[in-house]
């Protein structure tokens, strides 16, 4: 690794006179040691403000209302009543990030952090590259805008309206939206036009696929905010964390588990779509699952660490977010099925890929037929609103009259009648059949050395990567005091 001073010093020099200070990572994971005068300042500014303090609110603690940090991060816990099953499923809320709703903010500030840090990226001439299926590219051209830094967002055509709409209104050109084609699982289509950009060396393509710091950030700090608001569940009961259950979509938020089975124990299941179930049966195809199973194994999924891989279907995620977003579904759920108001209106905290986080935890659930003593941590990383568009798609490709007759159908066939099929439990002859279907995507198509694959079987290679971005604070305050 180069360190380049003179460009580190331009780049503090710069960040000084744009009023930048960058968060630590022990900041992000705990964010109330973040100093009184910063958190005063962010009461004055909106959670959506192109506005560089918002990088201290690049954490999962912030209140519904971004006027100051919980003690705890913000989560549901689903009610019985509406999983059917005993135990008590925590979701964790990933829509009350800054600037993009959604998670995917902190991965991209992860990523870039490296490069300012030891002068790899020259703000007066490099751009910065975001491929992605839609909310890391987002949460990368956020973090350079508020950094006054050049990027360029990669995502495939098909992907919601919603998602575009941001961008439109965040990019400096509209040349900067590229658009390959494709939907979710189109992802060597991405990789094909970074390897086209990366002819032009001022190109530094930050993939969120094979970016480590994307594996890391998450357990540096996802894992220990996920193990916070378990304990606030726990609290003096014999609750124990059995699971945590992810989609994959990059693999980053999945190393939240590798922290969380560290300290609590659990067990690591990643979800995937069955229409697209590479995991499960080294199958193909397209879905509608939005942000997860990319039709390859991501290089930054620790796979020999993970115990389950659940399938889950998009028609269930559609047709639930149907039932959850519209009147008459709501209705149904309050009226027919008795559950609390309450409860019911905060179902739009639920993106895509949040219901079918939800639905595999109840699969987990019944497979290993959990009791009222044990816990699923899972995640909702974005909510509904980045899926209007989609939700209008299924009202018109829904069959028949959408009327509380189809909700029950929907509730019937999508939550009550869920089973345990499409659930693998991993042996190691699985882990290494999994691990092994990389190598064609990572080595054979985009040149990585078959030696530095071959790495990350071991487990101390994870590690390392971990503890190299915990050091990243001694760095973090040179920086900023220079």
């Amino acid at each position: 690794m180069n360190i380049n001073e003179s460009v580190i010093n331009k780049t503090s020099k710069y960040f000084k006179k744009k009023g930048i200070i960058l968060p630590k990572i022990s900041e992000l994971t705990e964010p109330n040691t973040i100093s009184e005068d910063i958190k005063n300042k962010l009461k004055t500014i909106g959670k959506n403000d192109i506005n560089p303090l918002n990088l201290f609110r690049v954490h999962w603690y912030n209140n519904r209302d971004h006027t100051a940090f919980s003690k705890s991060p913000e989560y549901i816990l689903l009610p019985s009543e509406f999983t059917g099953v005993e135990a008590k499923i925590i979701v964790n809320l990933g829509r009350l990030f800054p600037l993009i709703t959604t998670h995917k903010v902190l991965a991209a500030y992860a990523c870039l952090l490296p490069r300012l840090l030891n002068g790899e990226f020259d703000y007066s001439k490099h751009k910065a590259v975001w491929p992605s299926t839609g909310n890391y590219c987002r949460g990368g051209i956020a973090i350079s805008r508020i950094l006054g830094l050049n990027s360029v967002a990669i995502l495939p055509e098909g992907m919601s309206k919603e998602r575009f709409e941001w961008l439109e209104k965040w990019v400096e050109d509209p040349k900067d939206i590229i658009k390959t084609k494709g939907t979710e699982s189109n992802v060597k289509e991405i990789y094909d036009e970074c390897r086209e950009l990366e002819k032009n060396t001022d190109n530094d393509i930050i993939n969120q696929f094979s970016e480590y710091s994307n594996y890391a950030i998450h357990r540096a700090v996802t894992g220990p905010s996920f193990t916070k608001s378990f304990l606030e569940v726990k609290k003096d009961t014999n609750l124990q964390a059995r699971f945590y259950v992810s989609a994959s979509g990059s693999s980053g938020t999945l190393a939240a588990g590798d922290y969380l089975k560290e300290h609590l124990n659990t067990k690591i299941a990643v979800v995937e779509a069955t229409e697209c179930p590479t995991l499960l049966y080294n199958g193909y195809g397209e879905h509608n699952i939005q942000g997860i199973g990319d039709k390859h194994v991501p290089l930054i999924h620790n796979v020999m660490n993970t115990d389950f891989v659940v399938g889950v279907s998009d028609q269930a995620t559609n047709n639930l977010n149907l039932m959850f977003n519209t009147d008459i579904g709501q209705n149904y759920l309050k009226l027919k099925k008795g559950l609390q108001d309450i409860f019911v209106e905060r179902l739009p905290e639920f993106g895509f890929s949040s219901i079918a986080n939800i639905i595999a935890s109840i699969k987990l659930a019944k497979y290993m037929n959990l009791g009222p003593e044990d816990a699923i941590i899972t995640v909702a990383t974005d909510g509904s609103e980045l899926y209007s568009t989609e939700l209008e798609k299924t009202k018109k490709e829904f069959h028949g009259i959408y009327d509380e007759i189809s909700c029950a159908e929907i509730y019937g066939q999508f939550l009550k009648g869920i089973t345990s099929e499409h659930t693998l439990e991993l042996n190691q002859k699985e882990k290494e059949r999994i691990f092994n279907l990389g190598y064609y995507t990572w080595v054979e198509q985009q040149g990585v050395d078959l030696n530095n694959f071959e790495k990350r079987r071991n487990q101390q290679f994870w590690l390392d990567h971990y503890e190299h971005i915990l050091s990243l604070d001694d760095k973090i305050d040179v920086f900023n005091a220079l």
